[in-house]
């Protein structure tokens, strides 16, 4: 009886299901024949929101067709409804969009990784960056590709250095982009030694550490655009990093150090250069070029000459001044007896081919003629000016004396004489001569004759006679003599044909150039500047103040780099109070054009205002930069900002009681957000 039971309420049970060929009939109830539906049918019903899955098959099937505005639309909805979808959607979404040729679509692409940013940048893919960072960069739009490799390094992730090393080639094609470029390699720096805690960890360096040309870009962009405090800075992390550096780095540092005017750092790397074959020549001319534009600064004739000598003597030799090659050599970067001190290890015999210099590194001093590094014109032109101006005009026969001993017949005598004859120096070209004389060396009569008729020119009959004198003792020795006459301006106007008219040579065009550029207190601002930079280095700002007061006294202008040197030794012992009183100068010598704009010491004062809570001084730098429409990082201060003032003020404006002082500062503060575009 029991089983009879249980039969008939199965039987009553499959009784009530209906049949799948059957259509549910309306008496199960609308959720039945809404089940029906959903399961039937792809298609959504106008009353009711698509499902996440719906959304999600709708964003793939977009993508696959191409159909990228369809699929940004499904993306929004996505979004609304459900939030952020999962890395997978995310990553193909910005991969079709980073494919897009207009830059439309590449501003999408942006748009969405700082939106997803916002909210979750862990689920941002690295990859999925870098090759939008890479599209963004080859489109010309620096400022999203330079924002999204700091997003990848804001997640902790480091990024593929060869991607970088591409992004940045193309970054560095304009002027803000080797802006960011030069920032963007600093924090990935830091992000690489953040990483490493113990040496241990040093392999994590090896990425970065082993490519020379992607610092060597960065550099010489710094130098082309004179950012030379992030160029030391650059450098300087070199050698914290332990990059083994080539010649490339050689040439571009000797660079850098040449603007600056550092030459005991330049004459240091000589020392571990100087040993190079002749396959290397045409790399450190450059360098050699760098240290004689130096010593003609410093108007040091002594060590140009002798500069000259020892590069004409390679002529004698198949290696310049010494036989071998140097298996390793040093960049010494600020005092080597400091302990803050940097060195980078260089590889003299380490060249990228494939990286080529710009030719805003070569002076025009030094060049390579067959196999051999020689003077140009211009380089016996600045050492005649500068013998001449200092009065040694035995120092430039000392040269000539030496080259003919040498029997190195790369300067002629008698056309430097000449040269100078036409130039109206006539007591020089007189010196020479007679330098020349008592070492026994015949110089042509025609220089004589030309000093001659300069002097009777001149109506110096005092120097005439002499001279007239000098050429009657001599006249046996010389060659273009054969008679035994009485020497008087009449005979010798006799000898003397009308070709030998002095006709105006190439030196004369050289001289008369340099003589234009010739700047005598050069070599007083370059020692001034030497001494407060080794001061700033030792965080000796007292000394560096006196000396800075010294050069004040002596009215010496100040140059860019003074200032820069004084506000990195400011800002290596935080002392920012002192930064706004170096900013009350610096400002008032950029009002009366006493100081020409330097971007990189505008953008220093920024960092270190911020980094000191002097916002009046932030937003008075941004509103200069800004009248001069010169470039202004956001991000880069926006992030400074938020790493150290995050919640600063933001209590304050509920309090009834502030004084003004505070009101002002309040103000500063909510001017700086409103800038940065910080709105939480």
């Amino acid at each position: 009886m029991r089983s009879l039971f249980q039969a008939c309420r199965r039987q009553r049970r499959l009784a009530s299901v209906p049949c799948a060929a059957e259509a549910p009939s309306f008496a199960n109830g609308y959720g039945t024949w809404r089940r029906y539906i959903s399961a039937s049918t792809s298609k959504v019903l106008p009353w009711e929101a698509p499902s996440r899955e719906t959304l999600l098959r709708k964003i793939d099937g977009d993508l696959k067709d191409g159909n990228v505005e369809e699929a940004l639309q499904s993306f929004g909805n996505y979004k609304k409804l459900h939030g952020l979808p999962d890395p997978r959607v995310l990553n193909s979404m910005i991969v079709s969009l980073s494919y897009m040729s207009s830059q439309r679509w590449l501003q999408r692409a942006f748009d969405m990784v700082l939106s997803v940013h916002q909210i979750n940048s862990n689920l941002l893919n690295c990859g999925s960056l870098m090759r939008l960072a890479l599209v963004l960069a080859r489109d010309q739009m620096p400022v999203p590709a330079s924002t999204v490799l700091r997003i990848i390094l804001e997640s902790g992730k480091l990024p593929d250095v060869d991607m970088l090393s591409m992004v940045f080639l193309h970054m560095l094609k304009s002027q803000v982009g080797s802006y960011l470029v030069t920032d963007v390699l600093i924090e990935t720096c830091e992000s690489f030694l953040n990483q490493v805690t113990d040496r241990r960890e040093m392999k994590k360096l090896d990425p970065i550490k082993n490519n020379a040309t992607l610092f060597n870009m960065v550099l010489e962009s710094c130098v082309n655009f004179k950012c030379i405090i992030k160029a030391q800075k650059i450098m300087e992390l070199m050698s914290l990093v332990g990059v083994v550096a080539d010649v490339n780095t050689v040439v571009i540092a000797s660079r850098v150090f040449e603007m600056v005017g550092q030459r005991d750092e330049l004459i240091q790397m000589k020392r571990s250069i100087s040993l190079i074959s002749l396959p290397f020549l045409q790399y450190y001319q450059y360098f050699y070029d760098s240290l004689l534009s130096l010593h003609f600064k410093y108007n040091d004739m002594d060590a140009a000459a002798k500069f000259l000598i020892n590069l004409h003597q390679q002529r004698k030799s198949s290696v310049l001044f010494c036989n071998g090659l140097q298996k390793q050599g040093i960049i010494q970067i600020g005092s080597g007896n400091l302990k803050t001190g940097y060195r980078i290890m260089f590889d003299p015999r380490k060249v990228d081919r494939g990286f080529v210099l710009g030719a805003e590194s070569q002076f025009g001093l030094v060049v390579l003629t067959d196999g051999y590094l020689l003077h140009t014109e211009k380089a016996l032109a600045k050492l005649i000016v500068g013998c001449m101006k200092s009065r040694n005009m035995h120092t430039l026969s000392s040269l000539l004396i030496m080259l003919h001993k040498e029997d190195l017949e790369v300067i002629s005598p008698p056309e430097v004489i000449n040269a100078c004859i036409q130039m109206g120096w006539l007591h020089a070209a007189h010196d020479i001569l007679d330098d020349l004389e008592s070492a026994g060396i015949q110089v042509e009569i025609t220089s004589y004759i030309f000093l001659l008729r300069a002097y009777e020119k001149e109506n110096r009959s005092e120097e005439f006679d002499g001279l007239l004198q000098q050429i009657q003792k001599i006249a046996s020795t010389m060659d273009d003599f054969h008679t035994n006459s009485p020497f008087t301006i009449k005979n010798i106007a006799k000898i003397v044909t009308d070709e030998m008219a002095l006709t105006y040579s190439s030196l004369f065009a050289a001289l008369t150039e340099e003589m234009k550029d010739y700047n005598p207190g050069e070599h007083l601002t370059l020692e001034f500047n030497n001494s407060i930079l080794f001061f700033c280095k030792a965080k000796m700002m007292e000394d560096a103040l006196c000396t800075y007061k010294r050069m004040r006294e002596q009215n010496i202008r100040p140059t860019s780099y003074t200032f820069s040197h004084i506000l990195c030794g400011y800002s290596s012992m935080d002392m920012h109070r002192e930064i706004t009183m170096l900013w009350g100068e610096i400002k008032l010598r950029l009002e009366y054009g006493d100081l020409d704009v330097d971007r990189d010491l505008l953008d220093c004062l920024i960092l270190n205002f911020l980094k000191g809570g002097y916002f009046s001084r932030v937003m008075e730098v941004i509103s200069y930069m800004s009248k001069h429409n010169i470039y202004c990082d956001k991000w880069k201060y926006r992030h400074v900002f938020l790493k150290l003032h995050k919640n600063l003020y933001r209590n304050l404006s509920s309090l009834h009681d502030k004084t003004e002082t505070q009101n002002k500062r309040i103000e500063d503060v909510r001017a700086f957000r409103s800038w940065a575009g910080i709105n939480k």
